[in-house]
């Protein structure tokens, strides 16, 4: 059975204004048939890093031929680029500001167009709305069959914009890696810059983070008691950080950027 095109859209928007709903209204205008999906809108402000890290987390659970709509754009109304991209399976479009450099990673074969043709664009662009005049045009054209070539010239991959996501270090004694907090979720536990692949060698690990005590890894909430922290490998794939019943990031002082260790015993 033929499925409607499904668009998903991740922004640092809010729910509180109106942004979000004028966003899926031009999409509905130009492909009424599309399915539209809310990944999120609780991006931190301007916090590019933090949306590529989710978007590069959640991808891989969304149907072949998902668009997805990603706009934490702190550079909107500048020289920044917009870019529509076709990574794989998936299309996307985004500002050109480092948000896609892990889907670059993954799909080093991807295909990059920058969103110049203002046929795919509302007309009378605003300075600070391209989620609106631009993103969400280009995504429901794509969802009603305009080629990915039609919005403009392609970008090479070495013009493509890359950032750092995050670096673990070697301690100094090298029994373990230095990193840092890269993501609070809602219940405030904080996500680690370190994969969970890395404890899987069978030896004893410890985080230590902030003024806590080095905590043991678990593997779930309930195995040590309320109120009290542990670390665990989470649903993202990174060890995360908890306390149980209760906000890690408020009760231990610790937030995004905040450095953290990973020891061995």
């Amino acid at each position: 059975m033929l499925q409607p095109p499904l668009i998903v859209l991740m922004t640092d928007f809010g729910l509180e204004d109106t942004f979000v709903g004028v966003m899926k209204g031009v999409i509905a205008t130009i492909c009424r048939e599309a399915r539209v999906i809310d990944l999120t809108h609780a991006i931190s402000a301007q916090n590019v890093r933090q949306a590529a890290f989710h978007l590069e987390r959640s991808i891989g659970y969304f149907p072949e031929e998902t668009i997805f709509v990603c706009v934490v754009d702190p550079g909107v109304g500048t020289t920044r680029r917009a870019i529509g991209v076709e990574a794989g399976q998936y299309r996307l479009v985004a500002p050109d500001n480092g948000l896609l450099t892990p889907i670059f990673e993954r799909w080093p074969d991807a295909r990059c167009h920058e969103l110049t043709n203002t046929k795919y664009q509302l007309p009378d662009k605003s300075a600070t709305f391209h989620g609106r005049d631009l993103f969400s045009p280009a995504a429901a054209h794509l969802a009603a069959g305009v080629p990915l070539d039609a919005f403009g010239p392609a970008i090479p991959p070495e013009e493509w914009t890359r950032m750092e996501m995050w670096r673990n270090r070697p301690l100094a004694d090298s029994e373990g890696w230095q990193g840092e907090i890269i993501a609070t979720d809602h219940f405030g536990n904080l996500i680690t810059s370190f994969e969970a692949g890395m404890i899987a060698n069978g030896e004893d690990w410890r985080v230590i983070v902030g003024s806590a005590p080095p905590l043991p890894i678990l593997r779930t909430y309930g195995e040590t008691e309320p109120g009290h922290a542990l670390a665990y490998p989470g649903s993202s794939g990174m060890i995360e950080i908890a306390i149980r019943n209760g906000n890690a990031s408020q009760m231990l002082g610790v937030g995004e950027g905040d450095e953290v260790e990973l020891r061995k015993g």
